[in-house]
């Protein structure tokens, strides 16, 4: 793909996620981060989207499709916006990997899913985790946990990632 139309491609994707987390949240409080109370909610994809398209080593394939359901990830869950209509079928199926009812659902059933959907699932965790100063200690060393069982499961199928850097940083036990 020319980089021009890539960048439009990657500039509608990104308009798509700040509509839905601005306009047709299903709560207030799913336009905002928490830890703030005022820094747009699209920040959050937004950067998971960003960074995997930085990821140098991984495969195009998957740094296309990835950025795509990183992007989008929130919008079924958190707003009344349908996702593009003609969305790939990779970036659908992916899409309803990524989503859980419950963190406690996501830490128990993401196993079974794809090792995309679990690498997908790093970059939300370690974006959650980076501005999760709000959290209780209970809380963030139940999310730091998860972050580490990922970091390791995506570094050993996919290399030391930028996002596994990321990670190991940050996933410190309070």
């Amino acid at each position: 793909m020319e980089t021009e139309q890539l960048a439009n491609e990657i500039l509608s994707a990104i308009q798509v996620t700040v509509e839905a987390h601005t306009k047709f949240v299903k709560t207030p409080k799913d336009k905002i981060r928490f830890w703030d109370k005022a820094t747009p909610y699209a920040i959050h994809p937004i950067w998971c989207a960003m960074t995997i398209l930085t990821e140098t080593t991984l495969p195009e394939e998957i740094r296309m499709t990835g950025y795509k359901v990183l992007l989008w990830h929130d919008i079924l869950e958190d707003t009344n916006l349908s996702l593009p209509a003609n969305i790939d079928e990779k970036v659908q199926s992916l899409l309803e990997e990524m989503k859980f009812d419950s963190f406690e659902q996501e830490r128990e059933l993401l196993w079974e899913r794809s090792d995309t959907a679990k690498l997908l699932k790093l970059y939300d965790k370690v974006s959650n985790l980076l501005d999760a100063a709000w959290m209780p200690t209970e809380k963030w060393n139940l999310h730091v946990a998860h972050a580490q069982r990922l970091t390791s499961f995506v570094s050993e199928n996919y290399g030391n990632l930028n996002i596994v850097k990321i990670a190991k940083a940050i996933c410190i036990s309070r």
